[in-house]
């Protein structure tokens, strides 16, 4: 039985260590770079055509989205470095300064193109081109070999299809929710403590903050993810796909922010009331209570965003309703203790209140409501976009003379309601 566990593992760390993203770069780069290099050598009149390879190590990326985009980033960068190198040896040699100039002139071109990140490939090979004697023959050899990368590059995401990153992504942004529950367990603790340490809610403090960095990961995770689903034929609805997950880590984003800001509120009740404790007794136990319940909100809310089975997410979304309404009547019940509290020693009574809003906002940004509503607004906002685009590649068409297409047969104009 214990063999039997321990090969699981094992092929699990196997699998997980096949899909990730470092590992399946190499393998798929690799690919691309030798059958572009065998390619080359057929076509291009260079003994050692190392350009193609070069193409398609730079081009193929992880995502097929991200891959057309270098793809088509790079093509233009190189002949347009071609091109300025050719422009420019009709003119001058080679010299220091018409290499200085080389590189200014096809820098401003990179700039002009919109290549992006390779703007600096534009001086390389205008550069390379220039220094060589026979221009001509060297420039069109360079455009063959870029192409050939290029396109051999492109086609190795139909012969080895790259992985949609939504499960990782899903993993990074339930990660981030139980990060985020510890540290507000931790801070249920220090609030149903005998005594108040300051040093330890400003510890606390410095975790919260420390999620920020959390965050730009989970978010690197999640653009690689979005990235994968868009021109994906494997993938079905992938524009809904990425606005549950972007909706998603917006709402932890903002927990994350109102966490800190709650912490923040810890440590400045904790300066003013040592050596007292955060709260009497009564009223800490209540205030660990609500954040014990609120923290499991938020792992049910990350549960819920990265679920894809329908019937596992109306669970979840069941799941999370019933903690989100429990946790509003432990909220309630807190309310009516500040407030007598409040009543009975005035002291401190903005940071008292400060805890009970903080705790609110969280609640707010939890509920399903506020969910849906946020993702029917996303929806609405790409669908206007779309039209948009459609509105302007319309009016090109009527401009350049273009007819326009037909969807189906259409109605006379006095049939249409």
């Amino acid at each position: 039985m214990q063999d039997v566990r321990e090969w699981s593992v094992s092929l699990q760390r196997y699998v997980k260590r096949r899909r990730d993203p470092a590992v399946v770069q190499a393998l798929r780069s690799a690919t691309a770079a030798s059958i572009a290099y065998v390619v080359a050598l057929h076509l291009s009149p260079e003994p050692a055509p190392l350009t193609a390879p070069l193409t398609a190590l730079l081009v193929v990326q992880v995502t097929l989205y991200a891959t057309l985009k270098t793809g088509i980033r790079r093509v233009n960068s190189v002949v347009a470095g071609v091109l300025v190198a050719i422009a420019f040896s009709q003119l001058v040699g080679l010299t220091w300064w018409s290499l200085a100039l080389v590189v200014v002139a096809a820098l401003a071109v990179g700039h002009l193109v919109r290549v992006h990140e390779f703007v600096q490939e534009v001086a390389i090979s205008a550069m390379l081109v220039l220094g060589v004697t026979t221009v001509g023959s060297t420039a069109w050899a360079r455009i063959v070999e870029t192409l050939i990368g290029a396109t051999v590059g492109m086609v190795s995401n139909l012969l080895l299809p790259p992985p949609v990153w939504v499960d990782e992504a899903g993993e990074s942004i339930e990660g981030l929710a139980r990060r985020v529950r510890r540290l507000m367990l931790r801070l249920g603790e220090e609030a149903a403590g005998r005594g108040t340490r300051v040093e330890r809610t400003t510890e606390r403090l410095h975790e919260a903050r420390r999620l920020d960095h959390d965050i730009a990961e989970v978010d690197a995770d999640l653009r690689q993810a979005e990235d994968s689903l868009r021109l994906n034929p494997r993938v079905r609805e992938g524009l809904l796909h990425r606005v549950v997950l972007r909706t998603g880590l917006d709402t932890l984003e903002i927990c994350t922010v109102v966490l800190r800001v709650l912490a923040r509120t810890f440590t400045d009740l904790a300066k003013q009331r040592d050596p007292e404790p955060l709260f009497p007794p009564h009223i800490g136990e209540v205030v660990e209570e609500l954040l014990s319940e609120v923290a499991d909100a938020v792992v049910s809310f990350a549960v819920l965003v990265t679920t894809h089975v329908s019937r596992s997410a109306e669970s979840a979304e069941d799941r999370l309703a019933a903690e989100l309404r429990q946790a509003a009547a432990t909220r309630d019940k807190l309310a009516q203790l500040l407030l007598e509290e409040v009543q009975r020693d005035a002291r401190q009574w903005q940071l008292l209140g400060a805890v009970l809003t903080e705790v609110n906002r969280m609640l707010d940004e939890l509920d399903t409501e506020h969910r849906s509503r946020r993702l029917l607004e996303e929806l609405d906002r790409h669908t206007r976009e779309q039209r948009e685009r459609l509105s302007r590649l319309s009016r090109l068409r009527e401009r350049v003379g273009l007819p326009q297409r037909r969807r189906g047969n259409r109605a006379p104009a006095g049939r249409r309601s």
